[in-house]
């Protein structure tokens, strides 16, 4: 018979780090691990509309790319432990599959609203949980300093270029399915407020 789901050994509130202390679930480290693993969700909803072979390779690449950060994340002391995952390497195959999407793109001079296809706009969702994810993880990452337990810089700069390439990829899918992108354009100035503009600026 299989081990059951549940345990009941967190329902205080606590859990228990990889080669680590017990802890409470709000701490920095398991919000961090948290986010990644709702990151790692909203991928898998990308991949499940029927993506292009192209972006499933990249979905894919990424999706194992998170559970590594995420154990590397919540192992302390995770180079002792052998858990160190994240490597430069992955850091510069993001920055490969973002030139090679943007080599089809057209220039982008404007801002964009997120949107399109469901997978283009699961795809900006995803980025948007990614920058959430980044943001803990800067804090986690002074915390951990002023801890003794440092934390890899890798990891800082594979989840910003990961939050890249979600935008590039969001843009790159509507492209594919030809679906034009709705730009954003700053509100239009009252012609009121244009002229008043005119006399301060005429004013010695």
């Amino acid at each position: 018979m299989s081990a059951k789901i549940y345990t009941r050994s967190g329902d205080a509130g606590e859990t228990g780090l990889h080669r680590g202390p017990r802890v409470g679930k709000d701490c920095l480290r398991i919000e961090v691990c948290g986010a990644l693993d709702e990151l790692n969700a909203v991928v898998g909803l990308i991949r499940a509309t029927g993506v292009p072979q192209v972006a499933e390779v990249i979905l894919d690449e990424i999706q194992r790319r998170l559970f590594e950060m995420g154990t590397e994340i919540a192992t302390p002391e995770a180079e002792r432990h052998g858990c160190r995952f994240i490597t430069p390497d992955h850091v510069k195959a993001v920055e490969a599959e973002i030139d090679r999407l943007e080599e089809q793109l057209p220039p982008l001079n404007h801002f964009i609203l997120p949107g399109g296809t469901p997978a283009a706009a699961l795809t900006h969702f995803a980025r948007t949980v990614c920058r959430r994810a980044e943001r803990r993880l800067v804090a986690l990452v002074r915390e951990a300093l002023d801890l003794g337990t440092p934390l890899s810089p890798t990891l800082l700069a594979f989840i910003n270029r990961l939050g890249d390439l979600f935008f590039v990829l969001g843009r790159w899918l509507n492209q594919n399915a030809g679906r034009p992108e709705t730009i954003w354009l700053p509100p239009s100035k009252p012609a009121t407020e244009s002229k008043n503009e005119n006399k301060e600026a005429d004013c010695p």
